[in-house]
């Protein structure tokens, strides 16, 4: 009876994985295809980006819905317990970061009515920006599969240098903008999308801090103002 219901949980822990890398794949594909349609410009491969957006809120229910259940039956403790809590965290921070990319794709219709994006140099740096966020995004969730939080860590870090991409696009842009004041409110619109993906990247540092706590039961070590650092324990 033990033996059946550890590979039970197993199973259950291992069906929620699954879910969250599928939904994990389907943002990654809504950042990609939302940055297609606005360097095009496409308004037609926008509106399915925003549609599709309705299947990466439908796992997140079954997230949850598994997740609870696994609670209520399974009563796991301690590392299991913190996963599946985690878990649960995990979806509703990803189902975020796919309405980032329905956010983007919202832009793309008004950017085409305003002359369309294609007419604005910068605007080559954002696929950039976009692929650094997913690469994120993918680490992440990787490290929640593997448990892995020395994983976690390096997708913490790297939110350093996405940040840096952001303050030299949101500059760049600026400058364009006062350069050619009839850009701007396509520039507008581009530096809405630039600080989407800068959240993007700061989502995935938030998954990141949840599957070290679930791995190691402290939180991130974090840094004081005078370069001492701190962990809590669970």
């Amino acid at each position: 009876m033990v033996d059946h219901t550890v590979k039970a949980f197993d199973a259950d822990i291992g069906q929620l994985r699954g879910m969250i890398s599928q939904m994990g794949g389907l943002a990654e594909d809504a950042i990609a295809q939302a940055m297609q349609a606005l360097a095009r410009p496409d308004p037609a491969l926008a509106a399915r980006v925003r549609a599709d957006d309705k299947a990466i809120d439908a796992i997140e229910a079954e997230v949850e819905r598994l997740a609870v259940r696994i609670i209520a039956l399974r009563a796991p403790m301690a590392v299991d317990l913190r996963e599946v809590v985690a878990a649960l965290k995990i979806a509703a921070v990803v189902e975020r970061i796919g309405d980032y990319a329905k956010n983007i794709a919202k832009r793309v219709p008004m950017i085409d009515a305003d002359g369309g994006s294609h007419r604005i140099e910068p605007l080559s740096l954002l696929p950039s920006m976009a692929r650094m966020a997913s690469d994120m995004v993918r680490a992440a969730l990787d490290a929640f599969a593997a448990r892995d939080p020395e994983a976690a860590i390096r997708v913490v870090e790297s939110d350093a240098a996405l940040d840096d991409f952001y303050d030299s696009i949101f500059r760049t842009l600026v400058t364009y903008m006062v350069e050619n004041p009839r850009t701007i409110s396509q520039v507008a619109h581009l530096l809405f999308v630039a600080k989407n993906l800068e959240r993007v990247g700061d989502h995935a540092t938030n998954v990141a801090e949840m599957v070290y706590f679930a791995a190691t039961g402290t939180q991130m070590a974090d840094r004081d103002r005078d370069g001492a650092t701190h962990e809590d324990t669970f």
